[in-house]
């Protein structure tokens, strides 16, 4: 048995689909949570993802498909939860927008969806799934907090400096993790037994956190 291997390694091929921003964590220092689905159409969570310290040449993109070990999370016992052993990931096609995203859709016609958060969490307590799609009847609007505090705790900070100790190799350097001081919330109505409902959902997506960068680095901390 190779180190860092058991019994309850398996190859995996996944398709991602979307990833969540970086968080400081006491025993990974910076983790994300990456979530995909596999080729028969399964969808899986893995976690943690240590995505900014992965080597460049094993770095994978959303609508991506990658090869990789993977085991049932212990500590996590929703079913779809896996960890993502990082050494043995292999990039592979990335799926393209052409059509109207027609490639895309050929994948996502394969899962369940939706039509409201209360139908999922049935689910949940029926057949124990804990991720999936749901589609909205109309987005009703993107609500934008701005935390009091815009900067990490000195606790917070400890871990993101620790990361930096833990890299593998010397020469690979990155920057401190930015902290993202809003919390993005979509509110959104869906179609429910009993007429139109409203929900409201907090975004953790990666790319609202590099939206949120980018506007800031173009217009400033007041025009953002």
């Amino acid at each position: 048995m190779r180190n860092g291997e058991n019994m309850q390694d398996r190859e995996a091929k996944v398709l991602i689909l979307c990833k969540t921003y970086p968080s400081p964590s006491a025993k990974y220092q910076e983790i994300s949570c990456v979530a995909g689905m596999e080729e028969s159409g399964q969808l899986i969570r893995l976690y943690p993802v240590p995505f900014r310290l992965i080597d460049g040449e094993q770095k994978f993109s959303k609508w991506q498909w990658i090869s990789a070990k993977v085991e049932k999370s212990q500590k996590d016992k929703r079913p779809e939860s896996h960890k993502l052993l990082v050494g043995s990931i292999k990039p592979g096609a990335v799926i393209s927008t052409d059509n109207s995203w027609a490639n895309r859709r050929v994948f996502l016609d394969k899962l369940n969806v939706y039509e409201n958060p209360e139908q999922l969490e049935v689910a949940r307590q029926k057949h124990d799934v804990t991720i999936g799609l749901v589609r909205p009847h109309k987005i009703l609007d993107l609500q934008l907090t701005e935390h009091a505090n815009k900067e990490w705790t000195p606790e917070q900070r400890e871990k993101l400096i620790r990361s930096q100790m833990a890299l593998f190799d010397d020469e690979q350097e990155i920057g401190m993790l930015e902290k993202i001081p809003v919390d993005f919330h979509y509110h959104y109505e869906c179609h429910t037994p009993t007429g139109l409902k409203k929900f409201k959902h907090k975004i953790q997506d990666w790319e609202a956190g590099a939206l949120y960068r980018r506007m800031l680095k173009q217009h400033g901390s007041d025009g953002w």
